[in-house]
């Protein structure tokens, strides 16, 4: 599994530093849904989904996390510590979100608008998903 980061270009002077993300040059994909996850509770993990369509880049602008991807058939773990720094995340990879610092802040770019049509919740569906290819099966398959 191929893991892509973009660093974002940091415009700053005494001020302070700047990041600004276009989409389709500094964003591989048009944006159209933001947003952010903070006060995340010691321990908690989130995500446990992964999307039939849509792409996302994960910039944890404040504090720490980690990201577990998981595609099916190899799983990597990904620290996001750097306000500059963005995780893509393609469709059909699962994603779990963890260990979160106190004070961290994780924002999210998504290629598509919310739709829970596009989620795959059940990690034994997204194996079954991956496995075929991408096509879907009725409950009546998979228990056969």
């Amino acid at each position: 599994m191929q893991v892509i980061k973009y660093v974002f270009q940091p415009h700053g002077d005494e001020r302070g530093q700047l990041i600004s993300l276009e989409e389709f040059k500094d964003i591989p994909f048009g944006i159209k849904r933001v947003y952010y996850m903070y006060n995340t509770g010691d321990g908690v993990t989130r995500g446990f989904h992964a999307h039939k369509s849509l792409q996302q880049i994960l910039v944890c602008i404040h504090g720490s996390c980690k990201i577990k991807l998981d595609n099916g058939k190899e799983k990597k773990v990904v620290p996001l510590e750097k306000p500059y720094e963005g995780l893509y995340v393609s469709n059909i990879m699962w994603r779990e979100m963890y260990d979160f610092s106190p004070d961290a802040v994780l924002m999210v770019l998504a290629s598509e608008l919310y739709d829970e049509s596009d989620y795959i919740r059940n990690y034994d569906e997204f194996l079954n998903y991956v496995k075929n290819g991408g096509a879907t099966t009725s409950a009546e398959e998979v228990i056969k």
